[in-house]
């Protein structure tokens, strides 16, 4: 079961934690020069740092030219500076050295804090800031017992791998599929499925619409975009990850009850053919027999509305 973490396992709603300036810039400063940047964005990375700028009440300069940059992050022109925001790979493709603060960017993942990286373009880097997002209520809970039925849970992000890592491991999670880029996650979904394994993907966003298609089930959280839950197979009403194992178990249940009426139909046939063809059943006689075993099958279905959630052990009852 592969969840995709903002929105996902976490509420989607990041806050700016930390901010690391260098380069002469006070912390105020490069936050507004970050904030000014990111002013009509709706990305969550960037309303986190807007709204850390308003609750600084910092005065926001225009800007010109800004680009959005999928994965990566954007640039922008803001106070005649060219600016880039965004991940290491984005400062990595520009041609900016941010080898002098690899420490202060590894101290915030090992907190658990996505680095979003500030720099001129062409250099030199400007500071770090710290964005986080807190795990969603229950996801701890909700993957214990998606291990309990016998799965094997994984996150998919674009996160680096320290930082993807330590959201991870308080959930009990130990897969990480980390730095993977928006467009790349359905192959992400495809590797799993070739290596032989069954795929659930868990997701909310635009972006998770490919791997939600790509995925032998596809679950939507109700929260998030149209096309997330038209992509979806099954869409979680609520955003209750405690959803996902009891869609599994009622799932599993049902094929039960499917199995069993396959059983004892099959069985009434298998009987009642060879009598039949010999001469041993009466007209009346068959008719019943063939009546008891539709009762038989649909009552064995009604069952499955004594079916409840059990999230104490192995998945629900029927």
């Amino acid at each position: 079961v592969v969840f995709d973490k903002t929105g996902t396992l976490t509420e989607g709603r990041p806050a700016v934690k930390d901010i690391r300036p260098v380069g002469g810039l006070d912390a105020d400063a490069l936050l507004a020069l970050a904030a000014a940047a990111q002013t009509g964005s709706d990305h969550p990375v960037a309303t986190a740092i807007l709204d850390a700028a308003r609750d600084r009440g910092l005065i926001l300069a225009s800007a010109e030219d800004a680009r959005a940059l999928p994965g990566r992050g954007l640039a922008a022109r803001v106070g005649g500076r060219d600016l880039l925001l965004g991940t290491r790979r984005l400062m990595a493709e520009r041609g900016i050295d941010t080898a002098e603060y690899e420490a202060t960017a590894a101290a915030l993942e090992d907190a658990g804090l996505s680095p979003v990286w500030v720099a001129q373009a062409g250099g030199p880097v400007l500071g770090l800031m710290g964005v986080g997002d807190r795990a969603r209520d229950g996801a701890a809970a909700a993957v214990a017992h998606l291990k309990a039925l016998g799965l094997r849970p994984a996150m998919i992000t674009g996160d680096t791998e320290r930082a993807a890592r330590a959201v991870a491991a308080p959930l009990g999670i130990d897969t990480v599929l980390a730095e993977v880029l928006p467009e790349d996650k359905a192959a992400q979904v495809e590797h799993l499925r070739d290596g032989g394994g069954v795929v659930a993907m868990v997701g909310d966003g635009v972006n998770d619409a490919p791997a939600l298609a790509a995925a032998d089930v596809g679950l939507a959280m109700g929260s998030g975009t149209d096309v997330a839950m038209e992509a979806a197979g099954i869409t979680l009403m609520r955003p209750d990850l405690s959803l996902v194992a009891d869609a599994i178990s009622v799932s599993r249940a049902t094929q039960r009850k499917i199995r069993q009426n396959l059983f004892w139909a099959f069985i009434y046939n298998l009987v009642a053919l060879p009598l039949a063809a010999a001469g041993l059943l009466t007209p009346m006689i068959a008719g019943a027999a063939m009546a008891m075993s539709s009762v038989s099958v649909v009552t064995n279905a009604l069952t499955l509305r004594r079916w409840r959630p059990n999230r104490d052990n192995k998945g629900g009852r029927s």
